[in-house]
């Protein structure tokens, strides 16, 4: 097993155990983000997050074709799969089957869908309403202020579980900045809280910025490079592609 793997993971698991004690907040979960990455780099740092005491390691993907791929080849393992990547409504019947979370959810036609094809013999599926904290035209999210219908579409459907809330926030350069927007988040999943008791996952925060989120109260970090370390230059195009 690759030594700079563990590496790696022992350095972000620090990092965010430090950020949770300065905030003192609780230490939020990790969520591996296996964008690109083999099946077989997935099952490496598995295996290392299952030696270190985790039941049942979660990772996050963006794509539902190379997700689905992924849990073939991984089928032996106790995985918890999210969607984190844009869900188009004619791939919602095979996110609904394959996925145990999906976090971004924002219009209330996906959530009809899900809900129409989570399977009845498993549990409901988890789903986090995905917000565009910062309104940026470049990204999909609901906007803040649609948050409440949204959470009531959900909560309405008894094979999903509203479980929060997710934001990529824009990549500002400054800390302050990049903390302000997580702040408005918090603001938000605390009054979706106060509505739904239920609701209690804030996803929030990368490999740059973890820091800033876990102090505005993340429970959920999404960590990609840092774990993983750079994509080859073949991957890091696609990815760009995508």
């Amino acid at each position: 097993m690759p030594q700079d793997t563990a590496q790696r993971l022992q350095a972000v698991t620090l990092r965010i155990v430090n950020a949770a004690r300065r905030a003192d907040r609780p230490v939020p979960q990790l969520l591996a983000v296996g964008k690109t990455r083999d099946a077989s780099e997935l099952a490496a740092l598995c295996a290392l997050r299952l030696a270190a005491g985790e039941p049942r390691p979660a990772f996050g993907e963006n794509y539902v074709q190379e997700a689905a791929a992924k849990a073939a080849a991984l089928a032996d393992g106790p995985i918890e799969w999210h969607l984190i990547g844009h869900l188009q409504s004619n791939k919602a019947r095979q996110a609904a089957e394959l996925f145990d979370w999906v976090q971004t959810v924002d219009r209330p036609r996906l959530v009809a869908a899900l809900a129409r094809h989570r399977p009845a013999e498993r549990a409901p599926l988890n789903v986090l309403v995905q917000v565009n904290i910062d309104d940026e035209e470049s990204k999909h999210g609901c906007r803040p202020e649609d948050v409440p219908g949204l959470a009531d579409a959900i909560a309405a459907q008894p094979r999903l579980a509203l479980r929060g809330l997710m934001a990529i926030p824009a990549p500002h350069p400054q800390p302050e900045r990049r903390r302000a927007a997580f702040a408005r988040m918090r603001a938000a999943f605390e009054a979706l809280a106060a509505e739904y008791p239920q609701a209690d996952t804030l996803s929030m925060g990368m490999s740059d910025d973890l820091e800033e989120a876990i102090a505005e109260g993340a429970t959920l970090v999404r960590v990609g490079t840092a774990l993983f370390g750079p994509r080859p230059p073949d991957n890091a195009t696609r990815a760009r592609a995508e």
